[in-house]
């Protein structure tokens, strides 16, 4: 199995040359950042994914999460130690406040770096993944003496965070949760109820874990307005966090899976013993509002696992492609390695590419959040959110789409061998093969973006959005013809779209898909344009600006023209015949 090469250049090039080192720099947050202090966290991330998380990846693929019979959970070999040294870097606070102990640095910093820990060892990221969420939650909405108690020890990766929202009977519909929280006495609540699907449940790598529960209180209405948000610590923790009893929370089981066998994905039961002792966050039922703060965070990272994964799962086809000899060279006759085959070319040019193009997508969408929260101006932080959140369903769709279609690539490129698990080249497949599942599947988000990000405000923040590309395209010496023809395809569509699904939900969930990634083929479009314009100044080397003009190239050449496929498929819609029982297959 091939050694993992952090893309710290790639990185560089998009926080530098194409989204513009400035346009973060610029904020007050955020004054001290210098050129110079980017490249070495990239650097240093990228030392500690290669030669920490990547050795331990294949491990803990074959080892997997253990449930003991005393009811904890041992991780991989390997696990616990790769986690202190994380800590020890201070990596979980990279974009965390500096007052509670974190680095304070942009979020589109902290994005590059998680995405080199996603491919090095996606079961292993899993785990500061979710505690950035909960961090995230716990900081927006979180009283002040709950922040003073857990922020600070997750933030420092002493303690780590969970979200525990769907249950065997609700799955993604949240409105079903069962959960319950009885008011105690002392202020606190009594948490019932069984969670499932619980990423990094248990563990034995930290002396606690917060868990963030979704819950209803006794007269809470039904739906989702009757939900709450509660911390429910492994370990109760008297007022300045020394660890007291076990709480009642239990690891039931462990899910067995397609793949992050290392991930351990727990069902907790809580009250066995008649109740958890739980905290309320916030006020009772907007528990669902405050969780979807974290959620947001999440389905951006899982975008990223999804770049990740293709990243991984391209660098070792490459590594194998040139290695493996099949066939000859239709220059010399000579037997070759399988590389100089045009189909081999294609499948990898295609990896490449795509990875090149869902990667600035997702950190242009990190940078979105960075102006959000800091800009100086409210409408303008007001635009920002609006236009983050109308990308990070397109980062978490269309990313984890590409993700499983470059894995399963990558083991076409090995042939049977990559059909055999000693290659390794199926475990990038297995693994990502998740990523368009949780944190909302990739339909949900697909109806995420066409009712709430596009339908609710009439297109008014992709209007925006594709008026900032049109004047990309007028100053740019490098415009495709096919660029502008998707744009104006996207328009097409897009006033389609609000004719017919904003009274129709049968046809806003039919078309969404295709619409999805539409929208990110050609949003992505315009970041490659920007990427193939900044390469004229950039000071990268010559191998490298001649490798990204060839990616940018083949991506206008070969991958946008599939967004005329899905406009297609959205301008046809009239021939779509609905019906309100049962679909006649």
């Amino acid at each position: 199995m091939s050694d993992f090469t952090p893309p710290v250049s790639d990185f560089r090039f998009l926080i530098h040359d194409v989204i513009g080192l400035g346009t973060v720099a610029n904020l007050p947050a955020f004054s001290e950042i210098s050129s110079d202090l980017v490249d070495a966290i990239l650097e240093e991330a990228g030392k500690f994914a290669s030669s920490v998380l990547a050795p331990i990846n294949r491990i803990g693929d074959q080892e997997g999460a253990r449930l003991l019979e005393n009811g904890t959970v041992q991780t991989a070999t390997g696990w616990k130690e790769a986690y202190a040294q994380f800590c020890e870097g201070g990596w979980q606070g990279i974009s965390a406040p500096e007052a509670e102990g974190g680095m304070g640095l942009p979020i589109l910093l902290g994005a590059a770096v998680a995405e080199m820990w996603q491919a090095s060892n996606m079961a292993f990221a899993l785990c500061p993944m979710l505690t950035a969420g909960a961090i995230e939650a716990l900081t927006a909405h979180g009283s002040d003496d709950q922040r003073a108690l857990y922020l600070s020890r997750m933030i420092s990766g002493e303690w780590t965070g969970t979200m525990n929202l769907t249950e065997p009977q609700a799955g993604s519909d949240l409105s079903k949760v069962r959960s319950q929280a009885i008011p105690q006495d002392d202020g606190s609540y009594a948490i019932t109820g069984q969670k499932i699907f619980i990423t990094y449940g248990d563990h034995e790598m930290t002396e606690n874990i917060v868990h963030l529960v979704l819950a209803r209180t006794p007269d809470a209405p039904a739906g989702v307005k009757g939900i709450s948000l509660f911390i429910v610590p492994k370990y109760l923790v008297s007022d300045n966090g020394e660890i007291g009893a076990r709480n009642d929370v239990t690891c039931v089981s462990l899910e067995h899976k397609l793949g992050i066998h290392a991930s351990p994905t727990a069902v907790l039961s809580f009250g066995d013993q008649g109740g958890a002792t739980g905290y309320l966050v916030g006020e009772e039922g907007k528990g669902l509002a405050y969780m979807f703060t974290m959620m947001n965070n999440a389905r951006l990272a899982v975008g990223q696992q999804g770049v990740a994964i293709s990243e991984r799962a391209f660098q070792q086809a490459l590594d194998y492609a040139h290695t493996r000899k099949q066939g000859r060279d239709p220059q010399t006759g000579d037997e070759a390695p399988i590389i100089v085959h045009g189909d081999v070319q294609r499948m990898l040019m295609r990896m490449r590419s795509s990875t090149d193009a869902a990667r600035v997508l997702s950190i242009y969408a990190a940078c979105q959040l960075d102006l959000a929260h800091h800009l100086s101006d409210e409408t303008a932080r007001a635009n920002a959110q609006a236009r983050a959140d109308l990308l990070i369903p397109l980062v978490k769709g269309w990313s984890t789409d590409l993700g499983v279609d470059n894995a399963s690539l990558g083991v076409q490129v090995h042939g049977g061998m990559g059909f055999i698990e000693e290659t390794g080249a199926a475990q990038h497949l297995r693994d990502a093969r998740i990523a368009p599942i949780y944190e909302g599947t990739n339909g949900i988000q697909a109806l995420d973006f066409i009712g709430r990000k596009v339908l609710r405000d009439n297109a008014t923040t992709l209007k925006a959005l594709l008026a900032d590309i049109r004047e990309t395209m007028r100053n740019s010496a490098n415009t495709p013809v096919g660029l502008d023809h998707a744009v104006s395809q996207l328009e097409e569509t897009t006033g389609i779209v609000i004719n017919r699904c904003s009274k129709d939900d049968r046809m806003m969930q039919t078309l969404a898909t295709p619409y999805l990634r539409q929208g990110a083929l050609c949003i992505s479009g315009w970041l490659m344009l920007r990427a193939l314009d900044a390469l004229d100044t950039s000071d990268a080397s010559a191998s490298f600006k001649e490798a990204k003009r060839r990616s940018c190239h083949f991506f206008f050449g070969q991958l946008l023209p599939e967004a005329s496929f899905m406009a297609t498929q959205i301008i046809n819609s009239d021939m779509i015949e609905l019906h309100d029982t049962q679909p006649l297959f």
